[in-house]
């Protein structure tokens, strides 16, 4: 026992003396020694005694130090990893939704489940996986619906590819006959922009001169004398080269609704990040990078921004395509401020350095139009329009059957709108056709403020009776009579108008025109399904089910749960199997197997869509099994299969 406390005693001494050894070499350092407690332990400077035999009894001692044990280290947990990854990704996109950037929520909410899908088999097939996955499908749904529900069940209008891709793409030749005729030109060519001919230039006059050149080039200056008065006046109030509006014509053809790969858009192709630091707003309702006039606005102020920071207008323009620090960044590596150097160099993006030479091209050409071909152009003439600033959302259907035009008609009078609506919550300049002004406010002012979205004018026909007309609108007859101050009998006069009260609420239009029911119905997967065989069960487009749940392809391998919304019939019920025993966001529906055949009457406003709804088919089995009828007439018998 002596030499036991001996060996200890011993340890203890060597540890006070390494103590005061390092302490000396701080100080040497010049640190300080660190604080001290008043009884410091011994404990980290005296080594574990090993383990006692399984024969031996230990005898610890009341002062005997306790041996050190160090933590367990965390086993790592790829599926809880790759669960916080994906709700990371989740959680960006409701930010992004919030900000009104569907787009770039969209992208994030599909990297979400991609994560979730794309997952290792061992990973995905874990419970926590398959909950989070059902999770997020569940929740991304809810936006799109909520967006397509919120007083605004229309899809978004068509994007038209900027042609700006298109020619960035081309490496043409130069032809010494056209750069020699063009040289000659722009000496006799005044331009407020100065003008260079390079091989470059020369290159692109050649392409515009080419039969797919020529058509790019002559359908922009047609579209483009529709927006040439306003653009120039623009461009001159900000002290901007007139010669710029070419920027225009070679980034979108004087397209409003111009789409580029990279997501820039409008006619003057503004990125969404630049678009608002110059107060173009881009919300759920608008984006004005589609309107003309607040967009050329904008892009007029950051021309005259960018020149007053590099002092040249060919830095400008190159600044405005690839971004002002691209084009420094050149600058100070080279230390040249000259873009044809820094062309020469190498040192700017493949788009940025053929941009300058395109739209140099484009205006030697637009500037001798009889020497290229385009001589004989009749371009648009602008389009008047009368305004309403309104405060309230309305539906663009509801306007065109109140001053009788076409939808599309007004969509091109306000091409910053998203949908065939206006915003809510917000005011908003509605441009309507020259002299309609005065008629729309007489016929918009009975219908109440919260239902221009869903209300709408009917204009009566031949054979029309208040029993068709609420079929087709999906409202009931007695709502008509009540809001036209109609009594039961009255005749309905060919061409006059009714106004149509739609409850609001009941059911959401999508892109493929049909209607849906707001809640989510579950649908459990069985051995199998694919995307088509449940697409025919419920009636629904394959394209819905793949967008409801993320999916690209037909197969359902890995899934459990498939998230519909069933197809709504005109008496406002939902197709497909139900259980009552359950809330209708959690029904869990079996596949439909057994048919029944019946014989049904068209009734007047009848169509195959409503027909097929109301009886559990589809369109094309009522074609099949009808001979693949072309025409549906009121009094017609069909004979429908439908699935129960």
């Amino acid at each position: 026992m002596g030499m036991k406390k001996l060996k200890l005693l011993t340890v203890a001494l060597l540890a006070l003396l390494l103590a005061g050894m390092a302490c000396h070499s701080d100080q040497r350092q010049g640190k300080l020694p660190a604080p001290q407690a008043n009884a410091p332990a011994l404990t980290a400077a005296v080594p574990a005694a090993p383990a006692p035999a399984s024969h031996e009894v230990s005898d610890p001692k009341p002062n005997a130090p306790e041996p050190t044990q160090t933590a367990p280290q965390p086993k790592a947990d790829p599926v809880a990893d790759l669960i916080a990854n994906a709700e990371k990704e989740y959680q960006a996109g409701e930010g992004k939704f919030r900000a009104g950037d569907l787009e770039a929520a969209k992208r994030s909410f599909d990297h979400a489940v991609d994560l979730l899908l794309q997952s290792p088999a061992e990973i995905r097939s874990d419970e926590r996986v398959q909950h989070e996955l059902e999770r997020v499908l569940e929740d991304v749904n809810r936006p799109e619906m909520a967006a397509l529900q919120s007083d605004n069940p229309a899809p978004q209008p068509k994007a038209e590819p900027a042609p700006i891709d298109e020619v960035n793409d081309v490496t043409p030749p130069v032809d010494p006959n056209v750069k020699a005729r063009a040289e000659a030109e722009v000496k006799a060519t005044h331009s407020d922009l100065p003008l260079m001919l390079t091989d470059q230039v020369a290159g692109f006059i050649n392409y515009f001169s080419t039969p797919k050149g020529h058509e790019i080039l002559q359908h922009a200056l047609e579209r483009g004398g529709r927006y040439r008065e306003m653009i120039e006046g623009t461009l001159r109030d900000q002290g901007v080269p007139q010669e710029l509006i070419y920027l225009a014509q070679a980034e979108s053809g004087f397209h409003p609704l111009a789409l580029s790969r990279v997501g820039a858009r409008g006619m003057w192709q503004f990125m969404s990040s630049r678009a608002r630091g110059y107060g173009l707003q881009h919300n759920l309702w608008v984006d004005e990078r589609q309107d003309p006039e607040k967009s050329t606005r904008a892009a007029a102020h950051h021309l005259k921004d960018l020149y007053n920071q590099f002092g040249d207008w060919y830095l400008a323009m190159a600044a405005y395509n690839s971004g002002p620090g691209t084009v420094q960044s050149a600058v100070k590596r080279t230390g040249y401020a000259d873009f044809w150097e820094l062309y020469r160099r190498n040192v700017l993006p493949k788009e940025t350095r053929n941009y300058v030479p395109i739209i140099l091209a484009v205006t030697i050409m637009a500037k001798n139009p009889a020497q290229y071909g385009l001589g004989d152009i009749v371009p648009e003439q602008p389009v008047p329009y009368d305004a309403v600033v309104i405060n309230y959302s309305v539906d663009l259907r509801l306007v065109a059957q109140c001053i009788d035009v076409s939808p599309a008609t007004l969509q091109d009078l306000n091409p910053s709108l998203l949908r065939l609506a206006t915003p809510k919550d917000q005011s908003f300049e509605l441009r309507l056709p020259v002299g309609t002004r005065d008629r729309y406010l007489a016929a918009i002012e009975p219908i109440p403020p919260q239902m221009r979205v869903w209300w709408r004018y009917h204009e009566v026909a031949e054979g029309d009776t208040l029993a068709s007309i609420a079929r087709t609108y999906r409202t009931s007859l007695a709502a008509i009579e009540k809001e036209n101050h109609l009594l039961s009998g009255d005749e309905l006069k060919p061409d006059s108008k009714l106004m149509v009260p739609i409850p609001p609420g009941k059911h959401a239009v999508t892109e493929d025109g049909a209607s849906y029911a707001r809640h989510t119905t579950r649908y459990k997967v069985r051995r199998g399904d694919t995307v088509q065989t449940v697409a025919d069960n419920f009636s629904l487009p394959p394209v819905m089910i793949r967008r409801w749940n993320h999916l690209r392809g037909d197969s359902l391998r890995g899934r459990r749960i498939v998230y519909v919304h069933l197809p709504v019939t005109p008496t406002g019920l939902t197709n497909g199997p139900s259980d009552t025993s359950k809330s209708k966001s959690d029904r869990e529906l079996a596949p439909a197997t057994r048919k029944t055949v019946q014989r049904h009457k068209v009734q007047p406003g009848e169509t195959l869509i409503t027909i097929a709804s109301n009886h559990h088919t589809t369109v094309e089995a009522l074609k099949r099994d009808n001979g693949n009828l072309a025409v549906l007439r009121p009094g017609m018998v069909l004979v429908i299969k439908s699935v129960r």
